[in-house]
């Protein structure tokens, strides 16, 4: 369970001006469910997941990980959570079997642990064939397979995606939806997947849960057909733009 509340953040902006790319975004995000922070550019989602995976310091608010406080206990916070950024950050000369032993030998594993680990996580993602390859060169969709790899090596409990499906086409989207779908199931360990995106279908198709984020604050948090329902609309895009687009915000 991912427990966020009251969180801001703010950076120097020219002459002395303070940009507040945070306001006030609260929400929470359960186990076994994906959870996706829908909102326009700029609306605060990646800066909200940087402050998430403790990359960031907030100025005021508090981010949980079971439990765990983020800004108090980070090294064991993150220790329970899968990061993947819309950077991917490859080591283009390593290969892609050397990019995932690398940070499972960050995260304390074995090495002949995390090369098993490597292996079944490359047949999961039907990725097997790059392993020995080295990164450089590499498609957008071969990369976020070898980046999602990475970030599930020491088998996380939790995992958070910046808006993964970035460059991506139909197909390798697909492959991510499925995989993400069998991670939150049961069968894949009924994972807290928490996404950002802008785009409708993405959270139409995957979402469990919704949370909009607009103007560095969150407007609104439910299912699709709640959200839906809350704006008087069957089409989920016509809510979206009222919730995040409205003079007068809709509150969770």
């Amino acid at each position: 369970m991912i427990r966020i509340a009251g969180l801001a953040k703010a950076f120097a902006g020219p002459r002395g001006t303070a940009v507040h790319a945070v306001r006030d975004v609260s929400f929470s995000a359960a186990d076994g469910r994906i959870t996706g922070l829908l909102g326009p550019n700029g609306a605060g989602k990646t800066t909200t997941l940087r402050m998430l995976a403790g990359l960031i310091a907030p100025d005021a608010g508090t981010l949980e990980v079971d439990g765990i406080a983020v800004a108090q206990r980070p090294r064991e916070a993150l220790a329970t959570m899968g990061v993947l950024s819309d950077a991917r950050g490859l080591y283009p000369r390593l290969t892609a079997r050397e990019n995932i032993l690398y940070f499972a030998a960050l995260q304390g594993m074995a090495r002949d642990e995390a090369a098993a680990r490597a292996e079944a996580l490359a047949q999961m993602l039907e990725c097997s064939h790059l392993l020995a390859r080295r990164t450089e060169g590499f498609s957008q969709g071969e990369r976020m397979k070898v980046a999602l790899a990475r970030a599930l090596v020491h088998d996380p409990a939790h995992i958070v995606l910046d808006e993964p499906t970035n460059g991506l086409d139909v197909v390798a989207t697909r492959a991510l939806r499925e995989t993400l779908q069998w991670l939150a199931s049961p069968a894949g360990g009924a994972k807290c997947i928490v996404f950002s995106t802008h785009i409708m279908q993405e959270v139409e198709r995957l979402c469990d849960e919704v949370v909009v984020i607009a103007r560095g604050r969150t407007v609104a948090q439910g299912t699709v057909p709640e959200l839906r329902a809350r704006c008087g609309t069957r089409d989920f895009e016509e809510a979206f733009v009222r919730l995040a687009y409205s003079d007068e915000e809709v509150q969770a």
